[in-house]
């Protein structure tokens, strides 16, 4: 196998590791980061009803060249629509990545927020 498809499996096996141990509900739903390299796309989701109570994409945020100030601006508007649905608490489901550059910064932004996680 190439090095792309060894790093996707290692990816999704991350993801799967992680899913079973985070589960998303009405009170306390989940924050799933979803990153590509064009873009970043947060969603609050209840995993019991499986529904996205919110969700926000790197495309309402204002372009900057800084990618971790994108992510992080990112992780602020998720936490108001949240605020704005009364939801205060989530799990954080950071989708098989890291917890390391843009996905950190999603997270301190949506902390900056308000959630809590």
């Amino acid at each position: 196998m190439n090095k792309e498809k060894i790093k996707k499996n290692k990816q999704i096996r991350r993801r799967g590791r992680i899913r079973v141990k985070v589960k998303g509900t009405a009170k306390r739903p989940r924050l799933s980061v979803f990153r590509s390299n064009k873009g970043m796309y947060l969603q609050l989701i209840d995993d019991n009803s499986g529904i996205t109570l919110a969700s926000a994409a790197s495309s309402e945020v204002k372009k900057t060249d800084k990618k971790e100030v994108i992510s992080f601006e990112l992780g602020k508007i998720i936490a108001k629509k949240g605020l704005d649905k009364k939801i205060e608490n989530v799990v954080f489901d950071r989708g098989g990545n890291k917890y390391h550059g843009r996905i950190k910064a999603a997270a301190d932004g949506a902390r900056e927020g308000g959630l809590k996680f």
